[in-house]
């Protein structure tokens, strides 16, 4: 009895060191970084650390998009709506608007937003929505105001895309960053001249715009029927 329970014992202890060894074998084979959380083993090369928010200010906009504007090779935009596409080519000799919209096409923010405020033939305006989505793109980009740039010898002809100035507390005309609007009248609207930054010119689909001009609006000269920017592309 006493010999059987040694040579158990003895078997016991070989199956033992014969595990470590495999282990230590598999391990060398299959080396795996891992961190214990919690008990649990996580992959190391999984974990994805979360990025710094980035916001626009009154303090960091002008430095940023001067520098943003300098890798910019393309010039175009191309904006697809509910009743229709048009694209827009920028101007280089505007740099912090020309910037600024292409900044914005691609983080999405026109996307969903409405041409808002339909003048008839005199301007179609969008960039702004009645949901909540686009007020939280907005709090997302940042709070920001543009400076105008009305010498650089562009005026609003029919076709011209220029920038609002802000409504609020703003006796130096600083641009609204979000929005933008396009000059329907013929030949123009050239009283706008000196207020307002053109900073590009539809150079494809004008009748779309002129089809957006044509709807019937309410109060406030918002359309009757919602007109969405389903999409807005930057044309490389």
């Amino acid at each position: 009895m006493l010999l059987h329970k040694i040579t158990t014992t003895i078997i016991l202890l070989l199956f033992l060191v014969g595990c470590k060894e495999e282990s230590k074998n598999n391990i060398k084979k299959n080396p795996v970084k891992i961190n214990i959380v919690d008990s649990v083993l996580i992959d190391s090369s999984k974990i994805e650390l979360p990025k710094e928010k980035f916001e626009l200010t009154e303090e960091n906009s002008i430095d940023f998009f001067f520098n943003y504007s300098k890798e910019l090779k393309a010039n175009k935009v191309k904006l697809t709506t509910t009743l229709g596409s048009f694209t827009i080519q920028l101007y280089d000799n505007v740099p912090y608007h020309k910037a600024n919209f292409i900044y914005l096409t691609r983080k999405g923010y026109f996307d969903n937003t409405q041409f808002h405020r339909v003048v008839k033939n005199f301007i179609i305006q969008g960039g702004n929505s009645d949901n909540r989505g686009t007020s939280r793109k907005r709090k997302d980009i940042g709070r920001y105001l543009l400076p105008p740039d009305t010498r650089k010898g562009h005026k609003h002809h029919r076709g011209t895309v220029s920038m609002p100035s802000s409504e609020i507390n703003n006796p130096h005309m600083l641009a609204s960053p979000f929005e933008f609007f396009v000059v329907v009248t013929k030949p123009g609207s050239y009283h706008l001249d000196g207020e307002y930054t053109p900073f590009g010119k539809v150079i494809q689909g004008m009748d779309v715009v002129d089809k957006i001009n044509s709807q019937d609006v309410g109060k406030g000269d918002w359309p009757s029927i919602n007109i969405y920017i389903t999409k807005a592309e930057v044309i490389e």
